[in-house]
């Protein structure tokens, strides 16, 4: 049983949830308490020791159903559908069995047959499972990785059984009982029941192959789905999409923390001072009782983030400012703005409301600015340059977010030089493309001298990779 939990653990781990040992190590001593034979307790019990998150227990719940369910209830459906099936005439499954005892009795000689063709033949479902659990183990279908190759693996199964050869075994041996003196109609029924068997077996292989795929890759769709967003450009996002979009960017955000908790705890100990160390143990001949390791501190920096909130750019600020609040331990501070033409600060948004309802009061505006206005760029900066710009500092990280579109108003470059001259950074995340940098009403070419960064951004790869550089 501890076998099976230790593989359940890694299946879930495999899964994208996080069970440390820790946590098997409860499971394993809540099971010593508990009676596994019933179900729904057992159960339990795992899903207790195990989950953290709340948004984690449908997961579970559904690797616990493909993991210690029994492939048998399976097999089973698949075989009796095929029993139940026609061609047999009025002769139903126990009389044709009965004629076939009866025929083989009468025939010369013994035929030897193999397992899985006695197992067939019988319907010796035990056995089946048995069969099939080895053949799939030896065609490697652990190793199955998406749908494609589901077909494949099935037929390295069967090919594992042998199942072309016990179909050729069955149909002689009811080649003989004819030759024997059986009914041609009870042969019939025997050569249609062979054949369902078969067909039987083979939806049975690909179901268990099915299985081993939802358990191998369980959220392989799903996966794929968010890998897909994450190349989307954020002006094709739909509603739903955006929806999905929330989830992609907690686990990204999440991804990136656990770098940094990995991180933080090497910089803790340091490096070895192998010269200061020497020096230091010279009155112990040398001898490195005392050990020196070179402190190296990565300050957090502080953030301020500009985010045009007009409706060609929404997307990419809800976003932006979604990262940014997900990993807000990594900055001193934090303060967040919002402009169209006016700019308004949101940073007490985010300290009072849940970060989604933050994220959509703020790209809405609200009582903030007016967000059903023409950008003007040079306006919001002014703004800031003339009410805010004492908050920047040499450790501040400004970034920017906006398409640069100024509707052919006065750019005031001469705002943001001030902002760069005094802050550690100036980043600017553009979703246009830099070939359209500078053309028509875009005065991003007049910014361009004043950023440290400027990248563009129309999807989440491209976000992450920015936002990556800003904590890492």
């Amino acid at each position: 049983m501890q076998q099976k939990i230790v593989e359940f653990t890694n299946l879930l781990r495999k899964s994208g949830l996080r069970v440390s040992v820790a946590e098997s190590i409860d499971a394993f001593a809540a099971l010593d308490e508990l009676s596994i034979d019933d179900r729904e307790i057992f159960q339990d019990a795992l899903r207790t020791t195990m989950v953290k998150r709340n948004e984690d227990i449908p997961t579970f719940d559904q690797l616990f159903e493909l993991y210690w369910s029994s492939y048998y209830d399976n097999l089973k459906s698949s075989f009796e559908e095929a029993a139940q099936g026609g061609g047999q005439g009025e002769m139903d499954l126990d009389q044709l069995m009965q004629a076939l005892q009866e025929g083989m009795q009468n025939m010369q000689g013994e035929m030897d047959l193999s397992e899985l063709a006695k197992a067939l033949l019988t319907q010796n479902l035990d056995q089946l499972e048995q069969l099939i659990r080895q053949a799939a183990e030896a065609a490697g279908t652990e190793r199955i990785e998406n749908m494609l190759q589901v077909g494949f693996f099935t037929r390295r199964t069967m090919e594992q059984l042998d199942s072309e050869g016990a179909g050729n075994e069955l149909r002689d041996l009811a080649r003989q009982l004819r030759e024997s003196g059986m009914p041609d109609a009870q042969v019939d029924a025997l050569l249609d029941m062979v054949d369902r068997f078969l067909e039987a077996l083979r939806k049975s292989v690909r179901s268990y192959t099915e299985r081993e795929l939802q358990q191998q890759n369980f959220d392989y769709m799903e996966k794929f789905r968010r890998e897909s967003l994450i190349e989307k450009s954020f002006y094709n996002l739909s509603e739903d999409e955006v929806a999905r979009m929330r989830e992609v960017v907690n686990r990204l955000a999440q991804r990136i923390k656990n770098v940094l908790s990995i991180r933080k705890r090497r910089l803790k100990k340091g490096k070895l001072d192998l010269h200061t160390m020497l020096r230091r143990n010279m009155a112990h001949g040398g001898v490195p009782f005392e050990r020196i390791f070179k402190e190296r501190r990565k300050d957090r920096p502080k953030l301020v983030i500009l985010c045009d909130v007009s409706s060609s750019v929404a997307n990419v600020s809800r976003f932006m400012l979604q990262f940014c609040y997900s990993l807000q331990e990594c900055f001193t501070k934090i303060r967040a703005f919002v402009f169209v033409s006016e700019l308004g600060e949101v940073t007490q948004l985010f300290k009072d409301e849940e970060i989604n309802t933050a994220i959509e009061k703020a790209l809405d505006g609200g009582d903030v600015i007016n967000v059903y206005t023409r950008s003007n760029f040079g306006y919001a900066f002014h703004h800031f340059w003339r009410n805010f710009l004492s908050s920047v500092d040499n450790k501040t990280t400004v970034l920017i977010l906006g398409d640069a579109r100024n509707n052919y108003n006065d750019a005031k470059a001469w705002c943001l030089r001030d902002l760069h001259n005094k802050a550690k950074n100036v980043v600017w995340l553009n979703p246009e493309s830099p070939s359209a940098w500078g053309f028509g009403d875009s005065v991003m070419d007049k910014y361009l001298p004043h950023t440290d960064i400027a990248e563009e951004c129309r999807n989440l790869r491209q976000l992450s990779k920015v936002v990556d550089r800003l904590v890492l």
